[in-house]
C-alpha cells in the first residue's frame, strides 16, 4: 500500500502557482481581506468572534480538503483557500488576544517558534522547502501548515507594531513594506537563496497587508482612511476575482511547466 501511495504522490503536479507579480498582488490583497473580512463578519454581520472563528474554520477545512484532493494547481481552489487561511489565521490571533488575554509579544514569539519548527521538520523530512516541488501530499501539508502560521504570526506582528508600539497603521505598513523592498533588493543583487528570500517575503507580506487593510478600513480617528471593512473587502475581492479569472484562462502562473531542477 505504501508503494502505491508514493507512486500516486509522484504523479501529482506541483500544486502551488508560479511566483509572478500576480502571485504577490493576489497574496497581499488576500492578506488584507483576511484582516478586513474577519472584522466585517465579527462587527458588521454581528456574528461575534467565537462564531465567526467556528464558521471560518469549517469552511476552511472544506476547501483544504478540496485543495488536497485536487491533483493539480487550480487557481480558484488555491486562492479561495489562501483567502480563508488568511481570515482564519487572523481569527486565531484575535481569539488569543481577546478571549484569552495573551499579550501580542508572547503570541508573536509563539508563532515565530512554531513556524521555524515547521520549516525545520519540513526540511528534515523533504530536504527542501521549495514551493516548486509541492507535489506530494506530505509536502502540501507542510506547505499549508507554514502558510497558516505565517498569517497568524503576521497578524500578531502587525498589531504589535501598529497598536502595541503605537506607530499607527500607515507607519506600520511603511515599515513592513520597506522590509519587503529590502528583501527584494537582496534577492536581486545576491542572485541566490531563492527559497529563503521567498519565505521571508511571504511572512512580511502578512503584517504589511494587515496594516494596509487597517489603514484603509479604520476610522480616521483611529488613524485610518475610513473606507470601512465592507468597501475595502469588496474592492479587493473584486480585484482578486478578476486576476484569478485571468490566470485561469491564460495559465500564466501554472508552475507545472517549471523545471523541477530549479527547486534546488
Amino acid at each position: 500500500m505504501n508503494s502505491n501511495v508514493e507512486t500516486r504522490d509522484l504523479l501529482m503536479q506541483n500544486k502551488i502557482p508560479a511566483v509572478t507579480i500576480f502571485f504577490w498582488i493576489i497574496k497581499i490583497m488576500a492578506t488584507t481581506v483576511g484582516e478586513t473580512g474577519a472584522d466585517f463578519l465579527i462587527f458588521n454581520v454581528h456574528l461575534g468572534l467565537s462564531l465567526t472563528s467556528l464558521l471560518a474554520g469549517i469552511v476552511l477545512a472544506l476547501f483544504l480538503w478540496i485543495q488536497l484532493r485536487n491533483r493539480k494547481y487550480t487557481p480558484w481552489i488555491y486562492w479561495i483557500t489562501v483567502v480563508l487561511v488568511s481570515i482564519f489565521g487572523t481569527l486565531i490571533t484575535d481569539n488569543l488576544v481577546d478571549n484569552f488575554g495573551v499579550p501580542l509579544t508572547v503570541i508573536t514569539a509563539i508563532f515565530l517558534i512554531a513556524l521555524i519548527a515547521t520549516f525545520v521538520i519540513w526540511y528534515a523530512c523533504e530536504k527542501t522547502l521549495s514551493i516548486l516541488t509541492v507535489n506530494t501530499h506530505r509536502r502540501e501539508l507542510f506547505y499549508w501548515t507554514a502558510i497558516l502560521l505565517t498569517f497568524a504570526l503576521g497578524t500578531a506582528a502587525g498589531d504589535l507594531v501598529a497598536e502595541g508600539l503605537h506607530l499607527g497603521y500607515a507607519v506600520s505598513a511603511l515599515v513592513f513594506g520597506g522590509l519587503i523592498a529590502v528583501v527584494g533588493l537582496l534577492y536581486y543583487f545576491l542572485k541566490s537563496g531563492t527559497t529563503l528570500w521567498f519565505w521571508i517575503a511571504y511572512i512580511l507580506t502578512r503584517p504589511f497587508g494587515a496594516s494596509f487593510g487597517d489603514w484603509l478600513s479604520q476610522e480616521t480617528a483611529k488613524g485610518g482612511l475610513g473606507l470601512g471593512t465592507v468597501g475595502t473587502s469588496g474592492l479587493f475581492l473584486v480585484v482578486i476575482l478578476a486576476l484569478v479569472i485571468y490566470l485561469t484562462v491564460s495559465k500564466k502562473d501554472d508552475s507545472s511547466a517549471v523545471s523541477i531542477n530549479a527547486a534546488t
